[in-house]
């Protein structure tokens, strides 16, 4: 009996790895269209059938897509997203964990309440909010600025969220006994707090510094000077203008998108794990 059940269970496990390899290569197959074609001349891009894989691998694409951005030129769009998300990445990180760190240890007057309504502006599509945003930008002057794409960033409901779960996870008498001898409450903050939740950090940074780099809408509606344009915009006013020049295409797609992926590969485990864990445990 025992036989027969373990049995059963390695065929199902077997049929699950099977499905997920599968589900793997239809998910992975568009990207590697992207990087085959980007390699691929013109004429082989025409051809029909168009073979998977490059005759000859042609990295005039990658040079011809770089220099072809416009004006400003990709190298400029790269320095504007990886300025900006930085930026606004520890931005997040400062003030969301110091207001997840007031929700989750301190107590003062309708706590719970204001939580909620916190939560609630995470219902509010971005798109009502476009038009007071750039009203209130353009009252203060700061439209076609670095400052319209960083400070409306730079605090994030989810990231609250996100760090105050986390923070609930460990034990209040932490707190208390780090206040019992001697320390402040910022004391505790930094000395204790912030070293235990690395993982919940790296995954809200991770998740800021991605919506960053893939944000198209707000910086395409607050600036119009090229020289601050981020690579969504610019990728998105190439393709406008190279229209069916397939190779320059997916090579420009490609170094706008690798560098995600590089970075991944480099933090995934702390990521994985700051999703996975909610602080320590009694």
């Amino acid at each position: 009996m025992f036989k027969k059940k373990s049995n059963r269970e390695k065929f199902f496990k077997t049929i699950v790895h099977i499905l997920l390899i599968i589900g793997a290569f239809v998910m992975l197959f568009p990207f590697f269209w992207m990087v085959s074609t980007s390699f691929k001349t013109q004429s082989e891009i025409n051809d029909n059938p168009t073979a998977l894989f490059p005759n000859e691998y042609n990295f005039n694409n990658y040079r011809q897509a770089w220099k072809a951005g416009s004006s400003a030129g990709f190298g400029r769009y790269f320095f504007n997203t990886i300025f900006v998300a930085t930026i606004t990445t520890m931005g997040q990180l400062i003030l969301s964990s110091l207001a997840a760190f007031a929700f989750a240890f301190l107590d003062f007057p309708h706590k719970e309440r204001i939580f909620l309504l916190l939560l609630g502006t995470m219902m509010i599509p971005q798109q009502a909010l476009l038009v007071p945003d750039y009203i209130i930008l353009h009252k203060l002057g700061w439209l076609d600025t670095y400052l319209a794409l960083i400070v409306p960033w730079v605090c994030s409901a989810f990231s609250i969220f996100l760090m105050r779960q986390f923070f609930r996870g460990i034990p209040k008498e932490l707190f208390e006994a780090s206040r019992i001898d001697g320390s402040s409450t910022l004391g505790f903050y930094f000395r204790i707090l912030i070293p235990l939740s690395l993982p919940v950090m790296l995954t809200a940074g991770m998740f800021s510094f991605l919506g960053s780099w893939n944000s198209f809408i707000w910086p395409l509606i607050v600036t119009s000077a090229d020289e601050l344009r981020v690579i969504q915009v610019g990728l998105a006013n190439f393709a406008q203008a190279e229209g069916t020049q397939w190779g320059l295409l997916m090579a420009a797609s490609t170094f706008c998108t690798v560098p995600l992926i590089v970075g991944y590969f480099f933090v995934q485990k702390k990521f994985i794990q700051g999703i996975a864990t909610s602080g320590m445990k009694d």
